[in-house]
């Protein structure tokens, strides 16, 4: 529940048109009240007629400064209308003031000396005398009708500010929503383009230390060398259109993304590293009889992916074993495990793979842990059957 604003929050600024039909609602209440005593009080009463005068401009200064002093200001503008007729507009708008602020001991004092105050002026002032009944009835009524039309009006002032409040906050979630979900989205797009690119890249960088470190290599071998690069850096182009053609999707003709890798891609990965020299000893213990959910299985070939990558990179010419296992009710898990060479490659790395896989798992709902075992360099991922 929102708390409820304080009067001077709710409170609308106050222009010089604002103060303009104030001022001259002001008059007309004096007109009413005043003008059929008028003509009598400067015929008869020239006294109580410059008491009225003077009470009655006093009042329409100090109204000025009704918000500064709401319940000051009105009880002293109320006790100047007891003997000022033209005082009674300014007491009208100062108690309206005071019952917008909704506080009831408030409300019930101004209006109750607002009463007592015109009780008095209609027995001071020279009126026609009527039954006292049907005067004190009129004036509550009147007080009545004033002081409900003032909390009318702060009610509504507090539910409007309740309402730009709620939009502003609105508004405001709606950004940090947006935000999050920029940042979000620029988090998947950098691990996809890392998981895509990276393996691609490595396998070109690799391929081409190799060929630069050997010199005993005739013309039809340094052809085939490079042409195989040319392959890989041509799939990289492949597979880096294909993350832009999804990310520019407009819905206008725009080519089909290439199918994502599943769990049954990853023979394929293993296989086309043993093509490039990578010894690799790939087990498969997952359970054969219910296939592996897509999103589950892309997360799995990822994970093996990079760990090859990172083998290729930081650890060339090591064994790199695999084993995946797992079924519906335990989930699948993933090991990787190579020694850790002496020699380390020249391919430049930021660790940024292993963090986006990381995440991967986290998002998958599973976890993913790497260590030292020894000499042995140990990555080994857990993720719920149906992530």
């Amino acid at each position: 529940m929102d708390p409820r604003p304080g009067p001077t929050e709710t409170q609308p600024e106050l222009t010089a048109l604002s103060h303009a039909w104030r001022y001259a609602s002001c008059l007309v209440i004096s007109g009413v009240v005043w003008g059929p005593v008028a003509a009598v009080e400067w015929r008869e009463q020239p006294g109580l007629f410059t008491v009225e005068v003077a009470l009655g401009v006093a009042a329409y200064v100090a109204v000025w400064f009704r918000r500064s002093a709401p319940v000051p200001v009105a009880v002293a503008v109320a006790v100047m209308s007891a003997l000022s007729g033209i005082a009674a507009g300014p007491a009208t708008l100062a108690a309206v003031s005071v019952a917008t602020r909704r506080v009831v001991w408030q409300v019930a004092l101004v209006g109750v000396v607002n009463v007592v105050a015109a009780q008095t002026y209609a027995m001071v002032a020279p009126f026609a005398r009527v039954d006292p009944t049907i005067s004190v009835l009129v004036v509550l009524a009147v007080n009545a009708a004033m002081m409900g039309w003032g909390l009318y009006l702060g009610s509504r002032r507090e539910l409007m500010w309740n309402l730009r409040s709620r939009a502003e906050r609105a508004e405001t979630e709606q950004d940090l929503r947006l935000a999050q979900a920029r940042t979000t989205e620029r988090a998947r797009i950098a691990r996809e383009m890392h998981d895509v690119l990276a393996h691609r890249i490595t396998q070109v960088s690799m391929h081409a230390g190799a060929l630069a470190f050997r010199d005993d290599l005739d013309g039809t071998r340094l052809r085939a060398g490079l042409e195989q690069i040319q392959g890989q850096a041509n799939d990289a182009l492949r597979e880096l259109r294909d993350v832009l053609g999804v990310l520019r999707e407009d819905g206008h003709g725009s080519q089909p993304a290439q199918p994502q890798p599943t769990y049954c891609d990853i023979t394929a990965l293993v296989a086309e590293a043993r093509t490039l020299g990578l010894d690799v000893d790939f087990a498969d213990d997952v359970d054969p009889s219910t296939p592996v959910p897509p999103a589950t299985g892309r997360t799995v070939y990822r994970i093996v992916q990079e760990g090859i990558t990172n083998a290729r990179k930081h650890a060339p010419g090591s064994v790199v074993a695999i084993r995946s296992s797992g079924d519906p009710r335990s989930g699948i898990t993933v090991r990787l495990a190579n020694a850790v060479a002496h020699r380390t490659s020249a391919a430049p790395g930021a660790g940024l793979g292993l963090v986006g896989l990381r995440e991967r798992a986290e998002l998958r709902g599973g976890r993913l842990d790497q260590h030292s075992d020894g000499s042995t360099f140990v990555l080994e991922a857990w993720l719920p059957w149906a992530a």
